[in-house]
């Protein structure tokens, strides 16, 4: 099975990965993990990857664009291109042997029947948030958001590292007992439903930076909503609190 992590910090990753169990999945071939550095993919000499939201608030936002340029380069244009028409409501022919995953706070809770479900892929992609949060335009590129708890952190490496232990365990012959792995899956803790949420007070407007229009492929365009540009504060607000809402219910 194989990983790859989207982050501007690999080295912290790196670190990790070189011990204990991880160390030993990815020494057997049991398993691969590779990191990308989306500050490589910014497009101005400064690499950056942030920008200020538009709007108006606190904080920084992870670019889309070096974003999208990191995943296109590792999963292919090609297929970038079809998860851009899916999204977008055209009908092309899909892989299912691949998930791409944002971590963050806003994701569904992840827990031991995630990463039961997650090991059947082949390969998974985690993007790992920073700064404030994502452009929101990120929803195109992902399958879905997960997070590892409710509550807040600096960024999305922890939790990516978390996802990606706890989905290897699971891969045969990682722990070398099969009769330790069932023990571990039947002790998990689920809900009567099976299903999991997250903390409300962790629920965001979505947010955008710079640019205001970005064009992926031709054809496709993913546009700032006019509100956040309008400059009229009391119309943002409304429209921030509105968007809190939907996410909530």
């Amino acid at each position: 099975m194989r990983f790859d992590i989207l982050t501007i910090f690999p080295r912290i990753l790196d670190s990790y990965v070189r011990e204990s169990i991880l160390k030993r999945a990815r020494e057997s071939g049991l398993v691969d993990i590779f990191f990308h550095n989306i500050r490589d993919y910014a497009s101005d000499k400064h690499k950056t990857v942030d920008d200020t939201p538009y709007g108006g608030g606190p904080g920084m936002i992870l670019k889309i664009e070096p974003l999208y340029n990191c995943l296109a380069d590792v999963v292919g244009s090609d297929i970038t291109e079809k998860r851009i028409q899916k999204m977008s409501n055209v009908k092309c022919q899909m892989s299912n042997d691949m998930k791409i995953i944002l971590l963050s706070p806003q994701g569904e809770q992840f827990t031991q029947q995630k990463a039961e479900e997650l090991v059947r892929y082949e390969k998974l992609i985690l993007i790992c948030g920073r700064y404030e949060g994502v452009d929101a335009r990120v929803k195109y590129l992902v399958d879905e958001e997960i997070s590892i708890g409710p509550y807040v952190l600096s960024g999305g490496e922890l939790p990516a590292m978390v996802v990606t232990e706890a989905v290897a365990r699971l891969v045969p012959g990682v722990l070398g007992s099969a009769d330790s792995l069932l023990v571990e899956s039947h002790g998990a803790n689920k809900k009567d439903d099976g299903s999991a949420s997250v903390s409300r007070h962790v629920v965001e407007y979505p947010q955008y930076t710079r640019p205001e229009r970005f064009e992926p492929i031709p054809g496709v365009s993913w546009r700032v909503p006019e509100v956040l540009i309008s400059g009229d504060h009391k119309k943002i607000d409304e429209w921030r609190r509105g968007a809190m809402e939907g996410k909530q219910g």
